[in-house]
């Protein structure tokens, strides 16, 4: 009688001690990080059981595709070293066997075992049950900040001393990880950990206290919504959002929820409240809304929307920037919301830069000079009213500029830093063109961000759907920048008789009263999504023609941060040939 291959006991069946259970250390090279999309470029695997290594698997794989640049600096692997090495259909099913009977480990444990599960897939084989040891998340729980400052592999290493050091090739980095396996079970023992079973309970990470909890899900609607956890005096402790409520709440009492705090805040709940919605904006706008109102101390975003800053050009004869709290009914311009007072410094640096407005805080007179003007007069950076260099007139010409690039054209602000950079880009003071740079790209989003708000705000009634991908559609009632109505309507119903029923129920919205600008950016991109349709609008929704949303060059998140290595998959190219050696 055979038995079927790559049988494997369930992690709670062993009950092994952890010195006399066999480990398979693993890792991959690849072409890139997407278990799905990219390919195994190389296996390597070291065989450990008592201390004692038992055996190594190695081997270079045919990814069949190119391999980028990137990646072949990084791991030193190239088309040319693998374009005769086996195919995953050679090398997983050995490594497999290689592996068969023991417990997988792997630093980042999802990566590899996701790889390796891919290429099952991809050659129709079963996946082995494979007991799994992460010795990233072990070292998580082991160690302290004050010992390493990071728990990745090449910090690790050193720390326990590894023989090896990690240097992006298989075999190597498996022997290192089994240093820094070793090095994690002599500290397990003195915290009571000595078997496999064991071992799981102290990875799972879920208190005793979140299991008790585990009741707190039952009875909760699988729909879109908002659920509220509260203590035994039915104070809120922590708001979230799910589209499925029932099966979110559910994970906080198992090892996937990771985050301490919101093990302490489970142990603290003594109920879950949900609150149903149409659909995933209405939930997420009640969100915002019940942390807003009732700030829990669970939650660390969107609780102090108060804190939001603008900057104010001030209503005097000769008006300056000032960074304010509040938006008052005084006349002056605004801009904003911003989200820090730093940010509202760096905008209003970088007005200074552009346009010679005073920066002192004196009062001045339309009749006469008030007193001498300062060393920023003698630089250029200030038109010096104080002394009178400077006509109402043309000062004013100054602020309606600025107050013309927050609603309208940015252009006037952007220009003259711009020719700034030029100039220090051609002295080749480079780090200064780089602030000016970093200037300009606050002061564009600060007013793109407005510009965005603002628009919708100006919008009495509008009237959005979106497909549910069932048929049906997801509808909502939009007023002056605010959620007041929210409905759906299912697959065979027609929509427009459920829109003309929310508009009846709708909230009353005051159009003087600014709504939280995390909920309009919210219901901007809900409305900006593929497939939503403006349905009825009482006002056109419109931009400004030259407005700030036109500078794609300074909105985006910058060339160095969208950068993905893996999508490169341009051959390395030849810049220079060496000259020939004449006779």
């Amino acid at each position: 009688m055979t038995s079927a291959p790559h049988q494997q006991l369930s992690l709670d069946s062993l009950g092994e001690p952890l010195h006399a259970t066999t480990f398979v250390v693993v890792d991959l090279e690849t072409t890139g990080g997407a278990a799905n999309g990219d390919a195994i470029t190389e296996v390597g695997a070291v065989k450990v059981c008592g201390g004692e290594v038992l055996g190594e698997f190695q081997t270079l794989v045919n990814p069949q595709m190119a391999i980028t640049p990137f990646v072949s600096v990084l791991t030193g692997i190239t088309d040319s070293m693998v374009c005769t090495a086996p195919t995953i259909a050679v090398a997983v099913p050995s490594f497999l066997e290689f592996a068969r009977g023991s417990v997988l480990v792997a630093h980042n444990a999802p990566f590899d075992v996701g790889f390796l599960k891919a290429a099952c897939a991809q050659l129709a084989l079963p996946w082995p049950a494979f007991a799994v040891v992460d010795t990233a998340v072990l070292a998580r729980r082991v160690l302290t900040r004050d010992e390493v400052p990071n728990c990745k592999l090449g910090t690790l290493a050193p720390f326990f001393h590894a023989a090896t050091t990690p240097n992006h090739r298989a075999l190597e980095d498996a022997r290192a990880t089994v240093d820094v396996l070793h090095g994690l079970i002599g500290r397990l023992g003195n915290l009571g950990v000595h078997s496999l079973p064991e071992l799981r309970s102290f990875t799972a990470q879920v208190s005793d206290a979140q299991r008790r909890k585990r009741h707190l899900a039952d009875g909760l609607p699988a729909r879109p919504g908002v659920y509220i956890f509260r203590d035994a005096q039915g104070r809120p402790l922590y708001v979230g959002t799910s589209r499925n409520l029932r099966s979110r709440v559910r994970q906080y009492f198992v090892a996937s929820e990771t985050r301490s705090r919101m093990g302490e805040m489970v142990g603290l709940a003594e109920r879950v409240d949900p609150i149903e919605c149409a659909h995933a904006l209405e939930a997420q706008v009640r969100e915002l809304r019940l942390i807003a109102a009732h700030k829990p101390r669970y939650n660390r975003r969107s609780k102090f929307p108060e804190r939001s800053v603008w900057l104010k050009l001030t209503v005097e004869p000769f008006p300056r920037l000032s960074v304010v709290r509040e938006v008052r009914s005084d006349g002056a311009s605004y801009l904003g919301p911003l989200r820090t007072q730093r940010q509202a410094e760096v905008v209003r640096d970088a007005i200074h830069d552009a346009v010679p407005l005073r920066q002192c805080s004196d009062r001045l007179s339309l009749r006469r000079a008030v007193r001498a003007a300062c060393v920023l007069a003698g630089i250029g950076r200030c038109g010096a009213p104080c002394e009178g260099g400077m006509s109402a007139q043309k000062y004013a010409a100054l602020v309606g500029l600025v107050a013309a690039a927050w609603t309208g054209d940015v252009r006037p602000l952007v220009d003259p830093l711009e020719r700034k950079i030029v100039a220090l880009s051609e002295a080749q003071r480079y780090e200064q063109a780089g602030v000016i740079r970093d200037r300009i790209t606050t002061v564009v989003r600060a007013c793109a961000r407005m510009q965005r708000l603002s628009s919708l705000q100006a919008v009495a009634e509008l009237v959005g759907a979106r497909p549910d991908g069932d048929g049906g559609w997801d509808l909502s009632v939009i007023r002056a920048g605010r959620l007041a109505a929210a409905g759906h309507a299912p697959r065979g119903v027609p929509p427009w008789p459920v829109i003309e029923a929310l508009r009846a129920t709708a909230d009353v919205v005051d159009e003087s009263h600014v709504p939280l600008a995390e909920e309009t950016e919210c219901i901007l991109r809900w409305l900006e999504e593929p497939g939503t349709r403006l349905a009825d609008a009482s006002d056109p929704w419109m931009m400004p023609a030259f407005g700030a949303g036109r500078l794609r060059t300074y909105l985006g998140s910058g060339a160095r941060d969208a950068a993905n290595p893996f999508a490169d998959r341009r051959r390395l190219q030849v810049l220079a040939r060496p000259a020939r050696a004449s006779a």
